[in-house]
């Protein structure tokens, strides 16, 4: 039988009965997420590329770790004394070790670094880089410590692997050049595992055997052939450094290619680009000497013809001055001068006559042109024109000025006072000052003014009522 029918206001399936639950707080929840990955992930390994690097004032040093697909927030704390926070740096890809935790004031995850190791070949460049800069301090590197090789040598000793192909080439570049050098070979590995302490070693003995032996050694070269950075690492250990920087005997390094370059480069006394580069250093006193001596015979014989073919154009050009200074072909060159003076003398004679001659002339004809009467004509001509023109420029400014003069006359009658006093108007002045009343406030009792008219003045008085009347008028 069906149940009961429900109402149509009936949401009980839409809002249930509240069950029990456990709510967590922001803290407890945090909490508890660092005690789960704290827990099951512990210590970690991971590599990356450092980002956002940033260090505190007190020491602390934070940035991201990030890959193509991801981030992570590392810390490094000042505590960690065993890292080398030099090795932290923007865009450097890294190894890091450390454990997961989750700083809960922000409630991120974060990697707290214990170890930090450079990823593939940025960790052998970071420890060559750092041991050269400790090395550099110490001095190992100073210029003024660098020993001159010496020109000929006659003995030197050689340390290398006795199989590699830098003691062939070495061979063959002193077989070819230099003979006679003689070579002590110090065998030793130049690659791998312990390939440091053997270089050493074979330094170290090298500089026994001078001491023991008489005449002993002239200088030391270590040489390998080219590789990679690691295969190459045996020369830039710290020991064989030192065994190079305490070697009596100045040393040669020459290790790999000419884009090589190692600690024992920089501390050597001569740095060479490759073993065959370095035999041909070594070489080359006996070399350019033996050279010269091959070539000293035709160089002589070179220089004999030089200095006869010089000697027979110094024999030839005295020859030709001879010539030229003999007494007979002065004396002919002289007869030959006296003509040519003879020739320009007579011409220069004909042209002087003709100058006067024609100078003469002209001075005949200025003559007939300035006689004193036609002279005198012309002159009392120009000076009749002369006075007469300035007679007629006598009146013209007479006229003009008379003219003037008038035109001025008009407009000062024009002007002056008569013409106002003729059209009715009066000027009163102070009798005894002579100042023109322009206003009957000027006028004071007592006053005798003297008014002008257009014919004749009217002089006059001023007593009280009438300066009432007119301060009254005026007002």
């Amino acid at each position: 039988m069906a149940g009961p029918m429900k109402s149509q206001w009936d949401f009980g399936e839409l809002f249930p009965v509240e069950q029990t639950r456990k709510v967590l707080s922001v803290t407890e929840l945090t909490w508890e997420i660092r005690r789960v990955l704290e827990k099951h992930v512990g210590l970690i390994w991971v590599t990356g590329e450092i980002t956002n690097l940033r260090v505190q004032g007190s020491g602390h040093i934070y940035f991201t770790l990030k890959d193509a697909g991801a981030q992570l927030s590392c810390v490094l704390f000042r505590g960690e004394l065993q890292v080398d926070s030099a090795l932290l740096q923007d865009g450097r890809k890294v190894v890091l070790g450390g454990d997961i935790t989750v700083y809960e004031l922000r409630g991120q995850y974060q990697l707290r670094v214990t170890t930090v190791e450079l990823q593939g070949l940025g960790a052998l460049q970071a420890a060559f880089e750092k041991l050269k800069l400790k090395l550099k301090a110490e001095g190992l590197f100073a210029t003024e410590r660098k020993r001159p090789l010496p020109r000929f040598p006659q003995r030197i000793g050689l340390v290398t692997s006795p199989t590699g192909a830098a003691i062939r080439d070495v061979l063959h570049v002193v077989k070819r050049r230099n003979p006679g050098l003689e070579l002590i070979l110090a065998p030793c590995r130049v690659q791998g595992d312990g390939a440091a302490l053997e270089i050493a070693a074979a330094i170290r003995l090298l500089n026994d055997f001078h001491k023991r032996q008489q005449g002993g050694l002239d200088l030391i070269l270590v040489t390998r052939g080219g590789g990679s950075l690691e295969d190459l690492w045996a020369f830039n250990e710290e020991r064989v450094a030192r065994a190079i920087f305490e070697s009596a005997l100045p040393v040669v390094s020459a290790v790999g290619h000419e884009i090589d370059f190692t600690i024992s480069d920089f501390v050597a006394d001569v740095r060479a680009a490759t073993p065959s580069a370095a035999a041909e250093v070594l070489t080359e006193g006996v070399f350019s000497s033996c050279q010269f001596v091959s070539e000293a015979t035709a160089r002589l014989g070179q220089l004999a013809r030089q200095q006869m073919a010089d000697k027979q154009y110094v024999l030839n050009q005295a020859g030709l001055r001879l010539g030229r200074l003999h007494p007979r072909r002065r004396f002919n060159e002289w007869l030959q001068r006296l003509d040519d003076l003879q020739t320009t003398l007579s011409r220069c004679a004909q042209q002087g006559v003709r100058r006067q001659r024609l100078a003469w002339r002209n001075l005949s004809d200025r003559l007939g042109r300035l006689r004193p009467a036609f002279v005198l004509k012309q002159r009392r001509e120009v000076l009749d024109q002369a006075g007469q023109r300035l007679r007629e420029q006598v009146r013209h400014r007479l006229r003009e000025t008379q003219q003037r003069l008038d035109a001025l006359q008009i407009r000062l009658r024009l002007l002056g006072p008569e013409q106002v006093l003729a059209r009715g108007y009066s000027i009163t002045m102070d009798t005894a000052s002579g100042r023109v009343l322009r206003a009957a406030a000027e006028a004071r009792q007592g006053q005798t003014l003297r008014t002008r008219l257009a014919q004749g003045e009217i002089v006059s008085r001023v007593d009280t009522n009438d300066e009432e009347r007119r301060r009254k008028s005026y007002e």
